[in-house]
């Protein structure tokens, strides 16, 4: 492992699971092996670190909504889609999912605006979805942000509690998760192979090798 992935693998862990505002860059120096000085050769500040993190994350999750939404032209498959993508990411990348879903708000320099504006055109892809549905008559919504903000942190959930060696595999949780999304706004129910292709999920490059920590609950 290169200084560079240790520094951020051992960022991602520090900051799922300590906070970014409570965790110290000499934290993140001690936990990847380095000293202060040597880390400074691979980050500016702890601030670089959390945009980096923040910013490969939000352009994955976009790149797989993008892929979702096209894939069909049926709202529901693309809601259903959209839902199994998201839930997949967060289960392959439950720390930097969880950094990710929890840490905008953390961010004072200019990066801010950049991941602001990623996670906007994401959400604005469920956004399309729902709106056609309700439209066209497919769906039974009353309240459409709300609906979007429900199926979104239903998703975010996953990165909190999910572990690869519980009950469900990731497939059969996106099933769950796609059919729960379905039932809740009152739209048909999308099978798997309705979803085919399934979209490409990626392990992102900050993720450990390692699933998360023991305190997360099985499947």
């Amino acid at each position: 492992m290169s200084g560079l992935e240790a520094v951020r693998r051992a960022a991602v862990r520090l900051f799922a699971e300590r906070g970014f505002a409570a965790t110290g860059i000499r934290d993140i120096a001690r936990a990847a092996g380095l000293n202060s000085a040597t880390l400074y050769h691979y980050v500016g500040s702890k601030e670089d670190l959390l945009t980096g993190m923040l910013r490969e994350s939000q352009e994955d999750l976009l790149r797989a909504g993008r892929e979702a939404f096209a894939g069909s032209a049926d709202p529901a498959v693309q809601l259903a889609r959209m839902v199994r993508a998201h839930v997949a990411t967060e289960a392959v990348n439950p720390l930097t999912s969880r950094v990710s879903d929890h840490e905008v708000h953390s961010l004072t320099g200019p990066g801010r605006a950049v991941i602001v504006g990623l996670r906007d055109d994401y959400e604005s892809l469920f956004h399309k979805a729902l709106a056609r549905g309700a439209r066209t008559g497919q769906f039974l919504i009353t309240d459409l942000p709300v609906a979007r903000y429900a199926l979104i942190e239903m998703c975010n959930g996953v990165a909190d509690w999910y572990r690869p060696d519980g009950r469900l595999s990731v497939a059969e949780l996106q099933d769950r998760f796609s059919e729960l999304a379905c039932r809740m706004v009152g739209g048909r129910l999308v099978r798997r192979a309705e979803c085919d292709p399934p979209v490409a999920i990626t392990r992102l490059s900050w993720e450990p090798l390692t699933p998360a920590g023991p305190e997360q609950a099985s499947a």
